[in-house]
């Protein structure tokens, strides 16, 4: 059986459905195209539970030190009750740790900890290196607060296939290694 092209042209049918083959074969290939830089395929290796543990680690260690240095001077001469839970100084202390990770997380995509072992945040979603605040917000705060509550939500780091604790998969974030 014959067909006319453009140019009214008779054509064999067998060969206009390899063509047509050959165009889907070069559609699927060009996503993989965007991930291949240089020859070089980049792949992403996302971070599991303990290396995250050990930065996390490192970030209280960080934070606690900041802490010492900056707000328990301030209350070192208060003769208010320490006991409170609600207290000045539990409230201040808590504002530097969320500061840290909002601030950290926002501008470097990755904390002091995450620095130290190599492992960064990205956004799954997003196409924008940086992070948006919503994003970056959600996660540290309202995600954060309620992976810390339940302690369920960090383990989920070493269950899931992306390695996001629960913090992550509210926000559509996970984290990942970073090349040296």
């Amino acid at each position: 059986m014959t067909e006319r092209n453009e140019n009214n042209e008779q054509i064999d049918s067998s060969n206009l459905n390899t063509k047509q083959e050959e165009e889907t074969v070069q559609q699927e290939l060009l996503p993989a195209q965007a991930i291949v830089d240089d020859g070089e395929v980049k792949r992403v290796y996302f971070a599991g539970f303990w290396l995250r543990f050990w930065a996390y680690l490192a970030d209280l260690l960080i934070i606690g030190s900041l802490n010492r240095i900056l707000i328990h001077p301030i209350f070192k001469f208060y003769n208010g009750t320490d006991d409170l839970w609600f207290s000045a100084e539990a409230f201040l202390t808590g504002l530097v740790f969320f500061i840290y990770f909002v601030l950290m997380t926002k501008y470097l995509n990755q904390t002091l900890g995450k620095m130290i072992f190599g492992l960064k945040v990205v956004a799954l979603k997003e196409e924008t290196e940086s992070i948006s605040w919503s994003t970056v917000l959600f996660r540290e705060l309202i995600g954060r607060y309620i992976s810390k509550v339940t302690w369920v939500g960090y383990v989920l780091a070493g269950l899931l296939p992306k390695k996001q604790a629960l913090h992550d998969v509210f926000a559509d974030t996970s984290v990942v290694l970073v090349r040296r």
